[in-house]
């Protein structure tokens, strides 16, 4: 395609047809000119706002996109109601690459049940694969809002679903002819399929519910970088135990294959969280078919300690995440 914006025709056919999921608060939404969204909110309710790209692959860049946005503003407590994208497209892209990305795109925000409000699409020299940067926008009452910084001294520390399932299902995807000469094919179609639990909203809603007191979502730099940052951010220390973190056995040796980390390795649709009464949230969600465990506590201090048996080792600041390693 020709350098700049693409085109009015090709917006009209591969992407605003593409958009079909509507919400009542968007009084203003995705239009040829418009360059702005406009959302009504009601009295008591505050916006949530989160922005993140997508450029660690090409495959379900869509999906991608706007589950880990989603992601976030569940993190926060928010109801999603929309997202802002911002395509930037190498010159050897197809009309059809555009209108399979995009619906993608509409397939997960009408899982979500979110609006795609706006944004801008591009063909650029400045990239070599698709990047898609998402702004997101939800709605929370100011009472409800829940933070990364929410954590105190004394609360259960726990993770919901498995670490690396994100970055497992990438892999698997990204390199599924070089894993099939390892593993058996009902293997690798099991590692791509940990896509279908990369949402985190039904856990952030029910602990929501319940009271939690801080979430955080997984993502680059895995449960050590997330782990980290929720310390960071709450000024608390931590005591994990190694063991306590759950994983699935396809993470462990698709990692081992590659030499990868998984406790450094992106993980898309695992909650961190920290609140009281941790064991009695892990049965909650474990009612709701959402598998959780409680995997150390916030103490006091500035000490991250990591226990393995006997062991000890102190977590290190976030690292560039593990994923990046297979495109070397």
């Amino acid at each position: 395609m020709k350098i700049g914006k693409v085109s009015e025709t090709i917006l009209k056919r591969s992407i605003f047809k593409q958009i079909r999921t509507k919400r009542d608060e968007v009084l203003l939404g995705a239009g040829v000119g418009e360059d702005c969204a406009a959302i009504k909110l009601e009295p008591g309710e505050v916006f949530v706002i989160s922005t993140d790209p997508i450029t660690g692959t090409v495959k379900d860049v869509g999906t991608l996109a706007i589950q880990v946005t989603v992601n976030d503003l569940a993190s926060s407590g928010a109801e999603p109601v929309g997202v802002m994208l911002t395509v930037l497209l190498p010159e050897e892209i197809t009309e059809e690459d555009i209108r399979e990305m995009m619906g993608q795109v509409e397939e997960a925000c009408a899982k979500s049940g979110i609006q795609v409000m706006g944004g801008h699409t591009e063909v650029t020299r400045a990239v070599n694969q698709p990047v898609i940067s998402v702004t997101g926008v939800g709605k929370v009452g100011e009472n409800r809002l829940i933070s990364t910084a929410g954590a105190r001294a004394g609360q259960d520390i726990l993770v919901t679903k498995w670490i690396g399932i994100e970055g497992t299902s990438i892999i698997a995807k990204e390199r599924e002819e070089e894993l099939l000469t390892r593993f058996s094919r009902s293997f690798v179609e099991t590692a791509k399929g940990f896509d279908q639990y990369l949402s985190v909203l039904p856990e952030a809603r029910l602990a929501a519910e319940f009271g939690i007191s801080a979430m955080h979502d997984v993502t680059e730099g895995g449960i050590y970088g997330a782990l980290w940052e929720l310390a960071e951010a709450s000024g608390i220390g931590l005591e994990i135990d190694l063991k306590s973190i759950p994983i699935r056995q396809e993470t462990v040796e698709v990692c081992e294959y590659f030499g990868l980390n998984p406790y450094y390795l992106i993980s898309s649709g695992c909650m961190l969280m920290a609140g009281e009464r941790g064991h009695d949230l892990v049965r909650e969600l474990q009612k709701a078919g959402i598998p959780a465990a409680v995997i150390g506590k916030a103490v006091e201090g500035k000490a991250k300690r990591i226990l393995n048996g006997e062991e000890e080792a102190f977590l290190e600041r976030p690292k560039t995440d593990e994923l990046y390693k297979i495109y070397k």
